[in-house]
């Protein structure tokens, strides 16, 4: 018999944020995140780590924007990206700045290196106008040297008090879009830490044990912390960190979340992307169709529904199988390799076909299956998009001129008012 949550102490009542279209808290499914590893300011290696952490089961990624070409790489990466987008901000409140500016889905900032009160305010300031939520990110390996000096140490009451007191500058502008962590590389200080903010907070909270290291040691130490507060009914969000490919981290997040039956056990995983100016179908359609017809199969893959060629097999090229639209055909492709190109109107027919394929006879022998002439094809089908589209039909660099100039000072705090995402 197969164990469910049921079993399991009851989940804390909290309240519930969203960081993009992804709920967390009151009642939400408990959601996976990691965190990219590549420089934020390389756009298409980025996006190909994060389709990667989506196909493994990532809900929200999270990445650095510590310099301006990291905040103008995110105004490039958000549009495109399958999933929420968070930027992770440490000892400059420009970089939130900019990074609102970009157009993030959320915040994550740490009291103990973000410290000024006018600084921290003026951020809230400005994600509350633009509806942008804020994770208060306590580390015991960065605590305000003044709450370390008065508890002795990073101790559970340090790392409350560190988040509360960051939550008294937002209610003082009004600010309430918040999740709060207080990490340690401890497990047992970590779960202490969580157990006191879970009777302090109804706020979302967000579970991790931080500087786990390497697996396995680092997959152990990440399963005690947060299986443990799960367990108990604590905890709304998790990210396993680990010293390794992001992706693990990703697949380890679902896999224990699906372990404790917080997570419905999936066979196929579809990932698809948000669709932009240059797509010539519609994507949403196109990827509940093949949803439909590819759950039924049950077939244990990562299928990738892209509304372009120009960009589409090179971020997906993690997943197992894809195929992505141009020039009324579809261009299907297997790790990111083309294989076929078919008619617009049979992608879907010929994706489901290719996935039963795939799964019958393996990846080695469908690439060697290959239509010769199908990369080709494909590649003047993406110069063409682009000779008609253009190279930015997201208007990523007018977000790019924003934080340039919200950099350098040229441009008022808030001039203009705030600018959502788009």
């Amino acid at each position: 018999m197969e164990l469910s949550s049921d079993l399991l102490s009851p989940r804390r009542p909290t309240r519930q944020i969203h960081v993009g279209d992804v709920a967390i808290g009151g009642g939400a499914p408990v959601s996976v995140q990691s965190m990219t590893t590549t420089k934020t300011a390389d756009v298409e290696g980025t996006l190909a780590q994060i389709y990667a952490l989506a196909a493994a089961g990532a809900d929200i990624v999270r990445c650095t924007c510590n310099e301006e070409a990291a905040a103008e790489g995110l105004a490039r990466i958000v549009p495109r990206s399958p999933v929420p987008i968070v930027a992770d901000i440490h000892f400059h409140h420009e970089m939130a700045l900019a990074a609102l500016e970009a157009g993030v889905d959320g915040l994550r900032l740490n009291p103990g290196n973000l410290r000024k009160e006018s600084e921290i305010k003026l951020v809230a300031s400005e994600a509350k106008d633009r509806g942008v939520p804020i994770r208060i990110g306590v580390n015991a390996g960065s605590l305000h040297p003044d709450l370390y000096k008065k508890y002795g140490g990073a101790t559970p009451e340090a790392l409350v008090e560190s988040a509360k007191m960051e939550l008294a500058y937002f209610d003082e502008v009004g600010f309430s879009d918040v999740k709060i962590s207080v990490k340690a590389s401890s497990v047992a200080l970590m779960i202490g830490a969580y157990r006191l903010a879970s009777e302090s907070f109804d706020y979302p909270l967000h579970l991790g044990v931080t500087e786990a290291g390497p697996p396995p040691a680092g997959l152990v130490k990440g399963t005690a912390g947060i299986g443990t507060l799960l367990a108990e009914g604590i905890g709304d969000t998790i990210r396993y960190s680990l010293t390794a490919d992001p992706v693990e981290e990703a697949r380890a997040g679902r896999q224990l979340l699906e372990s404790l039956g917080l997570r419905e056990r999936k066979g196929l995983d579809l990932i698809a992307c948000p669709s932009c100016g240059r797509a010539q179908v519609d994507v949403i359609a196109v990827a509940k169709e093949a949803q439909e017809a590819l759950e039924n199969l049950n077939l244990p893959i990562q299928v990738a529904v892209m509304g372009c060629v120009v960009n589409g097999p090179g971020e997906a090229r993690s997943a197992d199988l894809g195929i992505a639209a141009g020039k009324q055909k579809g261009h299907l492709f297997i790790q990111g390799k083309i294989v076929r190109v078919v008619p617009e109107a049979e992608m879907v027919t010929a994706l489901v076909a290719e996935a039963e394929r795939l799964v019958a006879e393996g990846i080695e022998a469908r690439l060697a299956a290959a239509d010769a002439s199908a990369e080709a094809e494909a590649e003047a089908d993406r110069r063409a998009l682009l000779d008609e589209k253009g190279a930015d039909p997201n208007a990523s660099e007018q977000r790019v001129d924003r934080i340039r100039r919200r950099v350098s000072g040229t441009e008022g705090n808030g001039a203009g008012g705030p600018t959502h995402k788009e």
